[in-house]
C-alpha cells in the first residue's frame, strides 16, 4: 500500500534530522517525534518508505562520513568519535559489514581516483550501501 504525501512528509522530516544530526545521540523515539508517530509507527512507515530501518539509516550516515573523514587522513578513533559513536569496537563491527573492510583498511587504501573527481560524484560512488 502507498504512504500518503503526507505520512512521507513527516518521514522526510525526521530522515533530515538523522541526515543534520547524525553525530549526537539519536534514538526511535527522538526520530519518532519529528516524525510525529510513536515508535513502533515511525519504524514500520520508515522502513516502508526508504527500505532500511531508522537506525540503520542513522549508521549508514554515521559510516558514510567516517569514510569521508578517512580518506582525509582522520585517525579511525577520531572518525569514531567525530561522527558520534559510542563504542570503537561497534564502529569497527558496523563499518566492515557495510563497507566490506575495516576502517584501518579502507584509511590505508589508495583514494586518489575519489579525489580525483567532482565531489558530488564521488559521494554517489562512495556512499556505502546495505543492498549489495
Amino acid at each position: 500500500m502507498a504512504q500518503s504525501p503526507r505520512v512521507l512528509a513527516h518521514l522526510r522530516r525526521a530522515r533530515d534530522l538523522i541526515d543534520r544530526e547524525y553525530a549526537r545521540p539519536l534514538d526511535v523515539p527522538s526520530m519518532a517525534r519529528q516524525a510525529l508517530m510513536s515508535p513502533a509507527h515511525f519504524s514500520r512507515e520508515f522502513r516502508t518508505a526508504y527500505g532500511e530501518t531508522p537506525y540503520g539509516y542513522l549508521m549508514t550516515r554515521r559510516i558514510e562520513r567516517a569514510m569521508a573523514l578517512l580518506r582525509a587522513g582522520s585517525s579511525v578513533t577520531d572518525a569514531c568519535m567525530a561522527v558520534g559513536a559510542t563504542s570503537l569496537g561497534s564502529f569497527s563491527t558496523s563499518f566492515t559489514q557495510l563497507v566490506g573492510e575495516t576502517p584501518s583498511a579502507y584509511r590505508a587504501r589508495d583514494h586518489a581516483a575519489s579525489e580525483a573527481m567532482p565531489s558530488c560524484i564521488a559521494k554517489v560512488l562512495t556512499r556505502p550501501t546495505r543492498f549489495g
